[in-house]
């Protein structure tokens, strides 16, 4: 059974998308490509287990298993060396990707504290969009008592659209709540 959200896409979002931008091939429809949710730790410097944890929490929230990201280049003043592992990724594609952004628009932005709809401005230009989440909790998944530390990820939406407004408009359609 395909994603709920996938099915969506194909009955209700890409046929607005072509009619509003008079887009006539379907392959040029935008549609969303990959969703990457990523988690520096910069104290993982000090103390490494704590990639560990962050690991379990990405694992937890995506159902697939992250990625240890390594530094690029050595900062003496972060005593930061180069190849130390420094964060977590996961890359999300396919029915997995769309069950996610169901997730996260539905259930997990709601339970943000004064939440009042994520920035219309965090596009860069290209059709992709990033969102910063300040606390791992807001995903139902986590449970609260075995969470040590609050710790934030980066969420960025990865599109085909030719600019921000395709992007805007396949997001909003997908049920992302954009700030007025």
């Amino acid at each position: 059974m395909p994603a709920r959200l996938k099915e969506k896409y194909q009955k209700e979002v890409a046929p607005a998308i072509a009619k509003e931008f008079g887009i006539k091939n379907p392959m040029a429809i935008p549609r969303v490509q990959k969703i990457v949710l990523n988690m520096g730790m910069g104290e993982a410097i000090a103390n490494a287990k704590i990639l560990d944890t962050a690991t379990d929490e990405l694992r937890t929230i995506t159902g697939q298993k992250p990625v240890v990201t390594k530094a690029k280049k050595s900062i003496a003043s972060f005593k930061l060396r180069q190849g130390m592992p420094i964060g977590v990724m996961v890359t999300l594609r396919g029915d997995r990707m769309y069950e996610f952004l169901d997730r996260f628009v539905s259930i997990a932005l709601p339970r943000v504290r004064d939440f009042r709809g994520v920035s219309p401005k965090a596009f860069d230009g290209r059709g992709n969009y990033t969102i910063g989440v300040r606390e791992q909790l807001i995903f139902p998944e986590i449970d609260f008592n075995k969470v040590d530390k609050l710790r934030g990820m980066n969420i960025s939406i990865i599109t085909t659209a030719r600019n921000d407004e395709q992007a805007r408009a396949l997001l909003k359609g997908l049920g992302m709540p954009f700030r007025a």
